[in-house]
């Protein structure tokens, strides 16, 4: 009897699967050859279409990426994968955010004909992100609202769905949903928005718990796998300090940059969110000019935010203009008595 992976559609089916594991471990070239295979098995699967956008895309090559995605939808119009996968892409770093919501919005019809609650609320959430990379939050808001209740199959869903809840100020329903997926798949995720939710609700210790868990949890878990040595990433972040601005750079100026890989569990204790991307220290005092004695740049949560290894620079360089920003743009009165 002949093994049905001898068959050219079993064949294609472990090249892309192949393909899809050896992106998950950071072998591009690897996974190329695999999509490339595929596409001589079958010219017309939009499966491996998809696959070599997905592989461009995470090598930077942002215009070949989106041309197979509409190359696997010109093939299966209904491939809310590739659809998706667009819309990401379009968003950043091409920033054509309204092609990137006619993506998600074609998607979200598809899915609200037979597509299940999980794969409906991770496309609305695409959407969030996107109004809200608009700066139109209102929008957000009004995409949160229509999020499915649940319950969802993936854990993961529950997590994203209840950070969605929490962010738009609807902290009993978010506190239910992430109480739930703490209980089911407890990941650095859940904990995270789970003390954000109890801070919300005035609980000081069961947020700084929780945020100790989520740190933890982030230590203990894999890099990405474009993940560089610290000292390359250190050179990044010499070369993102370059490209900022003069109201930046001259606050920075002379600074001791520390880069080390996540806050230290006694910076979180002290109140620091586990997830900074930077920490300013040493700041001048009011009435003084605005000045900064030491920076500490986390490479784990700036890899947790940058879309690829190509984005380092620009996610370093727009952190820390975040940060000086918050700093010095802060009221001092805000927090008196």
């Amino acid at each position: 009897m002949n093994d049905p992976s001898d068959e050219p559609m079993g064949q294609l089916s472990a090249h892309l699967d192949r393909g899809w594991d050896l992106v998950a471990r950071g072998d591009f070239s690897g996974a190329m050859l695999s999509a490339e295979k595929s596409l001589e098995l079958d010219e017309g699967s939009p499966e491996a279409h998809n696959l070599i956008g997905y592989i461009f895309q995470a090598e930077g090559r942002a215009e070949e990426a989106l041309e197979h995605y509409r190359q696997a939808l010109d093939l299966d119009e209904s491939y809310v994968d590739a659809m998706l996968n667009a819309a990401d892409l379009l968003m950043h770093p091409l920033n054509d955010l309204e092609g990137a919501l006619e993506m998600v919005r074609e998607a979200r019809e598809w899915l609200e004909e037979d597509g299940s609650a999980d794969e409906l609320a991770d496309t609305m959430l695409l959407e969030v992100d996107i109004h809200l990379f608009r700066g139109d939050r209102v929008a957000a808001t009004s995409v949160v609202r229509d999020l499915p209740a649940g319950p969802f199959e993936n854990p993961r869903i529950t997590t994203a769905v209840g950070g969605a809840l929490l962010d738009v100020g609807d902290t009993d329903a978010a506190m239910a949903l992430l109480e739930q997926a703490v209980a089911e798949e407890p990941t650095s995720d859940a904990f995270y928005f789970l003390a954000l939710g109890l801070e919300a609700r005035g609980d000081k210790t069961g947020a700084l718990l929780a945020f100790l868990q989520s740190r933890e949890l982030d230590h203990q878990s894999d890099a990405p796998p474009w993940t560089i040595p610290l000292g390359q990433f250190e050179r990044r972040v010499q070369s993102a300090l370059t490209t900022l601005p003069a109201e930046v750079s001259s606050v920075i100026e002379g600074a001791l940059v520390v880069v080390t890989d996540l806050p230290g569990a006694e910076v979180v204790a002290e109140g620091a969110d586990p997830r900074t991307p930077v920490l300013l220290d040493a700041v001048s005092e009011p009435g003084q000019p605005d000045r900064v004695g030491r920076i500490f740049v986390y490479k784990r949560n700036i890899e947790r935010i940058a879309p690829g290894l190509f984005d380092l620079d620009v996610e370093v360089a727009r952190a820390l203009a975040n940060e000086v920003q918050a700093v010095f743009s802060a009221d001092p009165e805000a927090d008196a008595p």
